[in-house]
């Protein structure tokens, strides 16, 4: 094993290399860097990947196409975004990862999440490589037909570059499945092809059931076995959820279904905070909330007046037991992550991409909090792709007991191959865990293909 100061100098030279040649990306370089501490030292160890420069060609996607999206609004007036597809690794199955429609959306934010995919992917098991896209195309406010517009111009454009050996798109923020309709409804008239392309589809045009409550669920298993492995479970647990969206609200769900008290959710605006629990009753109100008349979080506590609204502020300084982090990327810094650990927090899982800081994750790992990164606790959804294409090659359909079965099954696979690489016992890295058994399963891919 190498030692501690060859690894850091090691680390620090592989970054420098990494932010000349990706200049202006901060958050792939914080996804890069989180990968690399902890794989180095099993990098450094592996003569067979060091001489084939295996580090250094993953961290470069293998292309990234990027293009216009012109449309028209409502009052006839002509729009234009960008639009971008990373494909960032294919050495274990065709490209997969969601499309995202945001005004944040940046390169950098798509490289970050597709490098992450690439290992997400990989842990789950299933054949297939990492990837993502998306556009700076902002949905909120648009009508039906605006949406369908950009939509199909999108996808005039992409259409070229996926297929379901190539790349297989699916949803994320701002995609859901009114959006992936309409851009499977264009790629389907511009190929004359019904195959499974896309992911998130509709069950009535090959969706799969599970898929939107996958990755919520996904968390929640992934929690229950990291607390199994130390004998214990979500059971009694107060839990503090961030977000309202699908993951947040499905992360409630299962929590519940295991005993467990969830007393948070929130939005852009504000958290609430349930002291007496959000329950199944509550839980229905909120997807009513947040599904159907699109509104903000805080009408909550207009229904249940024991709740508290925490206006402009994130539900971190709630005392828990677990916290579930379900909203966006680095919403959990190393200030929450201090005030979590004052307040005896025991469990932190990642069910948002990235949505604690590399200092927030230091400070957990440090205080010996169990932490389950994005690309283990958070790869329900993807895992659930997966069985949707599965479910599309064969043309049949499992029932919603059979995918859950099968994700369950997935989740509790990612678990054992964090605790192999992670240094075994009660005390399991999970970071180290979930870094180095992607990182291995894709570099013995790459190995195997020579200098490609």
């Amino acid at each position: 094993m190498a030692n501690s100061q060859a690894v850091k100098k090691e680390v620090e030279e592989f970054m420098t290399g990494l932010h000349n040649r990706n200049p202006y990306e901060p958050e792939f370089h914080q996804a890069v860097q989180e990968l690399v501490e902890t794989v180095m030292p099993y990098y450094l160890d592996h003569q067979q990947y060091r001489r084939w420069r295996i580090l250094e060609r993953m961290t470069e996607p293998d292309r990234v196409i990027m293009f216009r999206v012109t449309w028209s609004d409502d009052d006839g007036e002509i729009r234009a975004n960008k639009a971008w597809r990373v494909q960032f690794n294919n050495a274990i199955g065709p490209y997969k990862g969601g499309m995202r429609f945001h005004p944040s959306v940046t390169l950098s934010v798509l490289k970050f999440l597709g490098f992450e995919q690439c290992f997400k992917n990989a842990l789950t098991g299933l054949p297939m490589g990492g990837a993502k896209g998306g556009s700076n195309f902002n949905p909120k406010g648009r009508s039906d037909v605006e949406i369908m517009r950009f939509c199909h111009s999108l996808m005039t454009e992409l259409f070229r570059h996926i297929g379901e050996s190539r790349d297989v798109p699916a949803g994320d923020i701002g995609v859901g499945a009114r959006e992936i309709g309409y851009m499977f409804g264009q790629y389907k008239r511009l190929e004359n092809n019904f195959v499974g392309v896309l992911t998130g589809k509709g069950l009535e045009f090959g969706g799969s059931l599970i898929r939107k409550e996958a990755t919520g669920y996904g968390t929640v298993y992934f929690a229950q076995n990291m607390l199994n492995h130390i004998g214990d479970s979500v059971e009694g647990k107060d839990v503090v959820i961030s977000g309202s969206g699908n993951v947040a609200t499905y992360a409630v769900e299962k929590v519940l279904h295991y005993g467990g008290k969830p007393l948070t959710l929130s939005d852009s605006g504000g958290s609430i905070y349930d002291p007496d629990g959000i329950d199944e009753e509550k839980l229905e109100f909120i997807k009513d909330i947040k599904e159907v008349r699109r509104g903000r979080i805080s009408e909550y506590t207009d229904k249940y007046s024991t709740a508290k609204y925490l206006e402009g502020k994130r539900p971190w300084g709630v005392k828990c037991d677990i916290a579930l982090p379900c909203a966006t990327q680095n919403e959990l810094d190393l200030d929450a992550a201090k005030e979590l650990v004052s307040n005896g927090v025991k469990l932190v899982a990642e069910g948002a991409n990235m949505p604690s800081t590399l200092d927030a994750v230091h400070h957990f790992l440090g205080n010996n909090v169990l932490f389950g990164p994005a690309k283990a606790a958070n790869a329900g959804g993807v895992a659930c792709s997966g069985l949707e294409q599965s479910q599309n090659s064969l043309r049949i359909s499992w029932s919603a007991e059979e995918v859950d079965q099968r994700l369950q099954d997935i989740m509790k696979g990612i678990h054992s191959k964090c605790v192999k690489f992670g240094e075994g016992g009660e005390n399991v890295n999970y970071v180290q865990g979930a870094n180095i058994a992607g990182f291995e399963k894709i570099a013995a891919a790459m190995t195997s293909y020579g200098v490609t």
